[in-house]
């Protein structure tokens, strides 16, 4: 398989509105799954990697609103304030690790797309849960959420997530792939 960009590595994704709807669906499905861990990592990478800056937040916020949904309409959390502000917080770190995995992918445009989606991931990963550390840490209390125990777990969940929607790119590459007629050359009339 030749070597593709991050970017194209995904572009497939780009080319089919439904999938970006199926996004959101995933989102919404890995939200219930997994209550309070939603691999925005991942998304933000795959979002950073095949759309524009503008639409790649706005990709993300529309995740982050389907996160908050999905929580306080059927996972039942409780409206209060300090929710209401850890969902605050949430949107900041999805959109700083966004613009991080962005800005990594653009560093390392001379890589293999390999080594772009996996520094993005890392990158993305770190930056989220930094930014909810410091909001725990310094606001809105709550840091022992963040042993290293939990942390190894959540980053087992976004990695296995970031590897799912790879492959579903990859899938959505085969059968577009598979859905077009073959060209025929002139030559082979002949």
């Amino acid at each position: 398989m030749p070597e593709l960009s991050a970017r194209s590595v995904v572009k497939h994704l780009t080319s089919n509105n439904a999938v970006w709807l199926g996004l959101l669906c995933a989102s919404a499905l890995l939200t219930a799954a997994y209550t309070c861990v939603t691999p925005f990592a991942p998304f933000a990478v795959i979002a950073a990697a095949a759309l524009s800056r503008r639409d790649a937040l706005l990709l993300m916020g529309a995740l982050w609103l389907v996160n908050q949904t999905v929580g306080f309409a059927w996972l039942h959390y409780p409206w209060t304030a300090t929710t209401f502000a850890w969902g605050i917080a949430i949107a900041a770190a999805v959109m700083s690790g966004t613009l991080s995995a962005r800005s990594t992918i653009e560093r390392l445009s001379a890589c293999r797309s390999s080594v772009q989606v996996l520094a993005a991931f890392l990158v993305a990963f770190a930056v989220y849960e930094l930014a909810l550390y410091s909001a725990a840490l310094l606001v809105l209390g709550g840091s022992g959420a963040f042993t290293l125990h939990i942390i190894v777990e959540v980053l087992f969940i976004n990695a296995v997530s970031l590897l799912g929607l790879l492959a579903l790119s990859e899938l959505a590459g085969v059968l577009r792939r598979a859905g077009r007629r073959p060209e025929i050359a002139p030559a082979d009339f002949a």
